[in-house]
């Protein structure tokens, strides 16, 4: 599974950071980004299907790797 967020969409609420902070940073200006390359590690992939759910913008999508 990957993560990524439409940076057009999101507003800067944070719910991903603080939800999956594992996955989610915050850059400068306090817009939520995405940490490493999007790939969820084993045991995160819950914390990153609730932060799609939690994201008022539907900012962030996942996707499964083949």
């Amino acid at each position: 599974m990957r993560v990524k967020i439409d940076p057009r969409r999101c507003q800067g609420h944070g719910r991903c950071y603080d939800l999956a902070p594992g996955l989610f940073g915050e850059d400068d200006e306090g817009y939520g980004k995405v940490l490493g390359d999007g790939a969820v590690p084993p045991g995160e992939e819950e914390a990153a299907r609730r932060a799609v759910s939690n994201c008022p913008e539907r900012a962030i999508e996942t996707d499964r790797e083949s």
